[in-house]
């Protein structure tokens, strides 16, 4: 049997108090636990009372062979079944009621105070229930999982079919083709490299708290709370290199950039907390610069071609600068709090930006003066950016609910709102970019999201 708890328990997110967290970020959190309380208490008497016990319906929550909650899939969902399985029928508030609290009790971290209210009068009006991917699968089985609550990018496809992320102590590998996950990492542990290259800490880590992945083809870089960096090659057992790249108390490594030179030499970047980005070159192990900045650095991400390198973090102006000298070339003013992502369009002329006023930015290189496009969040900080490698779709996660898919063609005029429950992990388009996927954080509801993307087949109308 079925025993559903109160609806409001099964989604809200407990975020984990790390021992990193200090000063503001630290009474951040305890005011989230305080007013979810608060909220929940008010919600247990509407729901005390109401049968919330099982069903003939409750074997479609799970595959008895296996003993494990089952998927959605597009069948079902089609059919009307909630993409999450959340058995709202069978609960005593509509998904409208729940979502409406929920918009109204959501409290967005800002660093600087009522920053996301003040950005909402320079907002770009956009055109919703654009439909440009398509609900394929829930998977529930594969548990999605954050460390940091501002630092979201813990999901990255390397195929339609392939997708790596962090659950708990593991990187995982999943298969969307066969539903299979297996582990690739393990950091709950002693982590130590298995070969040997110069700079390369041989006695490697225990217990590494992972706080950013990347993945990139062959290659998966994860980096830690104590500026830990763990490198290995998807194509060879062990791990091929570790580094510290500080040991300064604020050591979050925040972001990893994984990219190749124009000479196909394999590099990557780490932005991190201590005010450095660093960039070390794979085909040598070696740390190749070394630049610092004003203040910490959230993220980094190289153009098309290499040529300009965009720097966001605690600051409310990002930088351009010279990947080469780390000379700033161009400040970008606009946004009002501190920025937690950035992302390249394909075109290496446009670029995009996200903070924690609940805005994404889009940025022409050719006239920095302005931002091009202010788009606006629900909930709160836009926390990851992807865009597709054709270039016509770009995605923005917010920390919660809500992940927007714009048509970059058609200027950011359309978008596609893609809306459920539970704080958001990582987004990740597939290389080809016929998949998209969303890792979902939630005690019960925890899951991966896959979205497919539409395609208008109207030659094969002939033959039909």
């Amino acid at each position: 049997m079925v025993v559903f708890v109160y609806i409001f328990r099964c989604l809200y997110l407990s975020t984990k108090r790390m021992s990193n967290y200090q000063g503001d970020d630290a009474e951040y959190m305890e005011d989230v636990d305080d007013e979810m309380e608060d909220v929940e208490d008010d919600m247990d008497d509407e729901f005390r009372g109401d049968d919330l016990g099982a069903s003939d319906s409750d074997v479609e929550e799970f595959d008895y062979s296996n003993n494990k909650v089952a998927d959605t899939s597009a069948e079902q969902a089609r059919k009307g079944k909630d993409i999450q399985g959340i058995p709202w029928d069978r609960l005593s508030i509509s998904r409208e009621k729940y979502r409406q609290t929920r918009l109204e009790q959501y409290k967005n971290y800002e660093n600087v105070p009522n920053s996301g209210e003040s950005s909402e009068k320079v907002c770009k009006v956009t055109q919703k229930g654009g439909l440009f991917y398509d609900f394929w699968r829930n998977s529930r089985s594969i548990k999605s999982t954050i460390l940091h609550f501002q630092l979201r990018n813990l999901v990255w496809a390397t195929s339609k079919h392939d997708v790596y992320l962090m659950s708990n102590f593991l990187v995982t590998h999943y298969s969307s083709l066969t539903s299979g996950k297996h582990e690739v990492l393990n950091v709950r542990g002693h982590v130590a490299p298995s070969e040997k290259h110069p700079g390369s800490l041989l006695e490697g880590f225990t217990q590494t708290q992972v706080s950013t992945l990347a993945v990139k083809d062959d290659f998966l870089v994860a980096g830690g709370f104590q500026g830990e960096l763990i490198c290995k090659h998807l194509d060879r057992p062990g791990v091929s290199f570790c580094s510290r790249t500080t040991y300064d108390d604020n050591a979050i490594t925040n972001a990893i950039e994984i990219y190749n030179k124009p000479s196909g030499a394999l590099h990557f970047t780490a932005s991190n907390n201590d005010c450095g980005v660093r960039d070390f070159d794979m085909e040598r192990y070696q740390l190749v610069k070394h630049f610092r900045f004003p203040w910490p650095v959230n993220h980094a991400s190289l153009s098309p071609g290499g040529k300009l390198l965009a720097i966001v973090g605690d600051n409310p102006e990002g930088l351009i600068v010279d990947p080469n000298t780390g000379k700033t070339l161009e400040t970008l003013s606009g946004h009002l709090d501190f920025s937690f992502a950035s992302a390249w369009h394909p075109d290496g002329v446009t670029f995009s930006t996200g903070n924690q006023d609940k805005t994404c930015r889009v940025w022409d290189i050719r006239n920095l003066s302005q931002s091009v496009a202010v788009l606006k969040g629900n909930l709160g900080a836009i926390r990851s950016i992807r865009y597709t490698s054709d270039g016509k779709y770009m995605a923005m996660a917010e920390p919660a609910d809500f992940v927007h898919v714009y048509d970059v063609s058609n200027g950011y005029e359309t978008e596609q709102e893609i809306d459920f429950f539970g704080e958001i992990s990582g987004i990740s388009f597939s290389p080809d970019t016929e998949a998209l996927f969303i890792g979902v954080w939630d005690r019960t509801y925890g899951s991966l999201l896959e979205f497919g993307r539409r395609r208008n087949y109207s030659y094969l109308d002939s033959y039909l």
